[in-house]
């Protein structure tokens, strides 16, 4: 069911604070190492959203111990296998639920049925199963090959060859199998060898995973980034406590704020040392003229006013290792002085949505040029004020849609974003936010 429409009239400033909310990356992987690990583990900042509650969700029907002091506290006393054997779990639109379950479940042992919304059985999950197929897991779709739903039973998990999956569809894939391996690794005393075919995409996200699984106790050997080792004997032990950084993906929307409406924004939960790969968009901002402060716990933006024809500079970028903040640079392509051109973001045709399709036609409503193709997207600017087209922007239930688009706010003309609540999936509270930090 969708949310009414929200009409957002034309901004000019943004300045203040927000304090971000956890990283969903951050969050789902966590909580599936929390219970995977031998021990209690603390975390904090766990982000309060869908995807987060349908990997709890999961977690307490497999039978993991779990307390929650509030939304964003969670306890775990974690261990495997599982208390329960036999289940039917379902995943929503959750990638960063659905992708490490299905490989943690597959070596772990059980019948389990996987199943999520209808967009989640579009999204590809073919390579990832043919990887845990080569370990001897026992996986069934129970639809279309290649795709959810799942129907996965125990197989006869043998690594003594390496395993290999195709890196340039979803890093996702590559997550699930690192996560999963040392349940094998920990109970056979077999290595496990995992290589991957072609070029990997968006290798910060498989950073994120590596820093993640050090610090439950596993250290993953690795040779480049096309062959990865997890020893023989790896098991996960809770680290006692563990903090969760806000979500860099969601900076990018208000550092934009910040470039755009003059600033000051400072953005309170990702410093300089974050593990996330989507905080070098701030490079980004800088490269288009932003004025980018970067400190131990915030990153404050500063720039042009474009409500008074002020312009960013044009660039002409790979961003093939941030793919979810460069929608917000396709938003903020309205606002320079040429046409922008991204690159290397093949990968957005398997998101929530088809988001070069959707960022082309939606740019197009309000009077943008658009052209694109298999993995890159061009963008001309509306040429004046007056080629500004109010619009309805469809957010295909995708919340990167809904939060990119807030930005066309700044624009001379007034807009509405269809369904604002998909953003629930990642930021709940996002245009509670947002209206703090705008001004007219």
């Amino acid at each position: 069911m969708t949310s009414p429409d929200l009409l957002l009239s034309p901004v000019t400033h943004a300045a203040g604070d927000i304090c971000l909310p956890g990283s969903k990356s951050i969050s789902n992987r966590v909580l599936l190492l929390a219970a995977l690990a031998s021990g209690t583990t603390w975390i904090r900042g766990v982000l309060d959203s869908d995807d987060t509650r349908v990997m709890l969700a999961g977690l307490i029907k497999l039978g993991v111990s779990l307390s929650q002091e509030s939304t964003t506290e969670v306890e775990i006393t974690g261990g495997v296998p599982f208390a329960n054997a036999d289940l039917d779990i379902f995943l929503g639109n959750a990638g960063t639920a659905f992708r490490p379950l299905t490989a943690a479940l597959a070596l772990m042992g059980g019948h389990y049925r996987l199943s999520g919304i209808a967009r989640m059985h579009e999204r590809p999950i073919g390579d990832l199963v043919e990887a845990l197929r080569q370990l001897g897991a026992d996986i069934t779709y129970l639809g279309n090959d290649g795709f959810p739903p799942l129907d996965i039973r125990t197989g006869a998990i043998d690594a003594s060859r390496p395993i290999r999956v195709k890196g340039n569809v979803s890093s996702q894939f590559l997550t699930a199998l690192l996560l999963a391996a040392p349940i094998h690794a920990g109970r056979s005393g077999q290595a496990v060898v995992i290589e991957v075919d072609g070029e990997l995409i968006s290798k910060p996200y498989i950073l994120i995973t590596l820093n993640l699984m050090e610090r439950f106790g596993v250290r993953v050997q690795r040779d480049g980034w096309q062959r990865f080792t997890i020893l023989a004997g790896s098991a996960y032990r809770a680290p006692g406590v563990i903090e969760v950084e806000g979500d860099a993906s969601s900076a990018s929307y208000f550092l934009a704020m910040g470039a755009i409406g003059s600033g000051p924004v400072r953005v309170h939960g990702i410093g300089h040392d974050s593990i996330q790969g989507d905080v070098a968009f701030a490079d980004t901002l800088e490269a288009m003229g932003a004025t980018i402060s970067r400190y131990d716990t915030y990153i404050e933006a500063r720039g042009v006013n474009v409500a008074r024809g002020e312009k960013l500079r044009a660039f002409d970028a790979d961003f093939n290792l941030i793919p979810d903040a460069a929608m917000t640079a396709a938003a903020l392509a309205l606002y320079a002085d040429g046409p922008c051109t991204l690159r290397n973001i093949g990968s957005w045709r398997v998101k929530e949505t088809d988001r070069i399709h959707a960022m082309h036609t939606e740019l197009e409503k309000l009077g943008a040029s658009v052209s694109s193709g298999p993995d890159w997207l061009t963008v001309t600017p509306p040429a004046e004020a007056s080629a500004w087209r109010s619009a309805s922007i469809e957010t295909y239930d995708d919340h990167r849609m809904a939060m990119c688009f807030s930005l066309a706010s700044f624009g001379p003309v007034p807009l509405t974003i269809q369904d604002p609540d998909c953003v629930r999936k990642t930021f709940p509270d996002y245009f509670t936010v947002f209206r703090q930090l705008v001004s007219a």
